[in-house]
């Protein structure tokens, strides 16, 4: 079953994106790094609740 998190920029905590995983899979946290349009630059963004 997969399911809906949302990632957020861990410089300016502002939540950029809404994608899905699966939990059977990958029950951490997912970490990666993504483009935030506030900061203007590539950073790490970490799911949240």
């Amino acid at each position: 079953m997969r399911t809906r998190i949302t990632l957020a920029c861990t410089e300016c905590k502002q939540r950029n994106y809404n994608t899905t995983k699966d939990k059977k899979a990958h029950p951490d946290r997912m970490e990666t790094k993504k483009y935030c349009r506030f900061c203007k630059k590539h950073t790490t963004h970490k799911e949240t609740k």
